[in-house]
């Protein structure tokens, strides 16, 4: 048991109902990018542009959803969670219908980066209704329940896009994703916030500012947020590069790629449950620990096969299915442990570890497109330098002195306050 109370029934029902809501928020960034993934190659045809030139898609995207964090989260530290997100669905909206009907290259990033605005509102908020029920390790293990829920956003996300280029052409995916997003905006109509009034911060620029120089200067923040956004320095080198390391120089078909990238989903839904079980007993710090070392080890390896193509299409796939997979070990631990530095400005903290992550990965996977030769050797040099940076954040940028812990009484009165309200579940 997380906290020395027993939920009842009603409780746990409209805890299941949180959790699920909170999923599909957090879907957001997956279903964005990996369902158009396949559309890569024959985007460039009809657009008249380059595969190189394509990923500023993806890229574009990752850079407006890390920043667009910055600017949601005060926004739920003011206004409450339900608010802001319901915003962030509607600009979704209208930017995915933008994307559908674009004509050229430019109008298409223009849009992606609307898009990613509105997108990053629901995930940044959803971690940050978290922060405002449960503690460190309770947050861990909560984020890696919601991680292991909406991993299936990332398994069908490239299975959808691929099957729909058999039937119609690239605009029906952006079709489809504002459809995920009318989802979205139902699921949260009936979710209650978590944030009481009285508990809700100013939004006054100059205290949003400080709130984040005070981030920005805190260990106990940096470790593992820069854990995080160096890990993700390899995640989106993966997302912008296999679509042509697999579809162009392995020849694999845009509706079988989908099946080689639920490989990694897999071994990464794996992780999420090792970590879900473990974490009550080695502690987040440890099992962000063991998996940074994993990711050291995985991108070296992708580098080696990658570079020399031994081993073919196997040879690759095997250790990016390990990196990948060590998703589950870093992300959930690594911004359990940037929220609980700064538990009065959940929100805040949230939005900018968040912000580090997406901004990385975009770095990442631009210098993924800089670095292009026609083969997946830059993909993998980039995932190797990610994961000697990933390790090195979490072994040498540790805090120093003790953490301090958390009152019971406040952990405990807020769960309360949840389920009496019945908008909270008990810790998974």
């Amino acid at each position: 048991m997380p906290f020395p109370m027993s939920p009842s029934p009603p409780a746990r029902a409209a805890g299941i109902a949180f959790m699920a809501a909170l999923s599909v928020l957090m879907a957001f960034g997956p279903m964005s990018t990996d369902m158009y993934l396949p559309a890569l190659p024959r985007m460039a045809e009809v657009l008249g542009s380059t595969p190189a030139r394509l990923q500023l898609t993806v890229s574009s995207f990752l850079v407006g959803f890390g920043l667009g964090q910055l600017i949601w989260g005060p926004l739920g530290d003011r206004f409450g969670r339900k608010v802001p997100v319901v915003g962030g669905i509607c600009l979704y909206l209208v930017a995915t219908v933008g994307c559908a009907v674009g004509t050229s290259l430019a109008e298409v990033v223009v849009w992606r980066v609307l898009q990613a605005l509105g997108a990053c509102a629901g995930p940044v908020l959803a971690r940050a209704m978290v922060r405002d029920v449960y503690g460190r390790e309770q947050g861990a293990r909560a984020l890696s329940t919601l991680m292991l829920v909406m991993s299936v956003a990332p398994l069908i996300a490239p299975l959808l896009g691929g099957q729909m280029l058999l039937w119609f052409d690239w605009r029906a995916i952006f079709w489809l994703q504002a459809g995920f997003g009318a989802l979205a905006l139902l699921s949260v109509t009936r979710l209650k916030d978590t944030l009481p009034v009285a508990s809700r911060a100013t939004l006054h620029p100059h205290h949003v500012l400080h709130a984040y120089l005070d981030m920005l200067t805190s260990r106990r923040f940096l470790l593992p947020a820069l854990t995080g956004g160096f890990f993700y320095v390899g995640v989106f080198s993966y997302v912008a590069g296999t679509p042509f390391a697999y579809v162009v120089y392995h020849h694999v078909a845009p509706e079988l790629y989908g099946l080689l990238f639920a490989i990694g989903i897999c071994g990464m839904t794996a992780m999420n449950v090792v970590n879900r079980a473990m974490v009550p007993r080695y502690g987040s710090e440890r099992m962000q620990q063991i998996g940074s070392i994993v990711a050291l080890l995985s991108g070296a390896a992708t580098a080696l096969t990658a570079s020399t193509d031994w081993g073919g299409l196997p040879g690759l796939v095997a250790p990016l299915l390990v990196y990948i997979a060590m998703l589950g070990l870093i992300s959930a631990n690594a911004l359990s442990g940037a929220m609980a530095a700064f538990p009065q400005r959940a929100g805040a903290a949230s939005a900018l570890a968040g912000c580090l992550q997406f901004c990385f990965g975009a770095f990442g996977s631009a210098i993924v497109a800089w670095l292009a030769d026609g083969t997946p050797g830059p993909m993998g040099w980039v995932i190797a330098v990610s994961g000697v940076l990933t390790c090195v954040s979490t072994l040498l940028l540790r805090p120093r002195g003790p953490v301090p812990a958390e009152p019971a009484a406040r952990a405990t009165e807020t769960v309360r306050a949840a389920e009496e309200s019945g908008r909270a579940a008990p810790a998974p």
